[in-house]
């Protein structure tokens, strides 16, 4: 049985980027409720007790796969965030690897907002490593997840209205603008070393 994973900080920790509600309704019960429906597809089946990784490799796409894919995708995306930082920059290998491939953190910045604001319907938005070990910004769309891929996720923001409509209604490229300063630029480069 799945359970919803703790937040890693309080549902008021990323105010003013993303507002108290917005958490608490984003974490609380979509996340939630992505969680629940898993336990209740999987109820007697071979996958009731695998984890959510074996789950996405293993189930057809639709309803399981759905269900922990968007599990894992929102866990992903809340341990990516943190209280906001005033100087929230890429450091290390990462920061290396990024001004190695983009030129700079400035165009690296702008290509993933631009890719996310771009990012058409719903999904998420990853900076993700290659097995060759090189960076590259993928949209996906609804529970698509690079844990179907060979490529490694580094940083991935949610572009799902729901992550971001009640504090900037249709103003994405705002909530893309604003989410920067509470990535979690540690987690990240952690993601990256492994």
């Amino acid at each position: 049985m799945h359970i919803l994973p703790t937040l890693p900080y309080a549902t008021d920790a990323l105010l003013p980027v993303i507002d108290q509600a917005t958490v608490e309704i984003h974490y609380g019960k979509h996340h939630q409720t992505y969680v629940n429906k898993l336990n209740e597809l999987t109820a007697g089946l071979e996958f009731e007790t695998m984890d959510l990784e074996s789950i996405i490799k293993m189930a057809p796409k639709w309803p399981i796969f759905n269900n922990a894919a968007q599990i894992r995708n929102h866990t992903f995306y809340w341990e990516n965030l943190r209280p906001v930082q005033d100087e929230n920059k890429p450091t290390g290998k990462l920061e290396t690897a990024i001004i190695k491939q983009r030129g700079s953190i400035e165009a690296f910045t702008t290509a993933f907002t631009t890719s996310a604001t771009n990012n058409f319907g719903s999904g998420w938005t990853r900076l993700v490593q290659t097995p060759e070990h090189t960076l590259e910004i993928v949209n996906t769309s609804n529970a698509e997840t690079p844990l179907t891929t060979d490529k490694k996720p580094i940083i991935t923001v949610d572009v799902w209205e729901h992550a971001y409509y009640l504090h900037y209604q249709n103003r994405r490229a705002e909530y893309l603008t604003q989410i920067r300063s509470i990535i979690n630029r540690d987690i990240a480069e952690e993601r990256f070393n492994k």
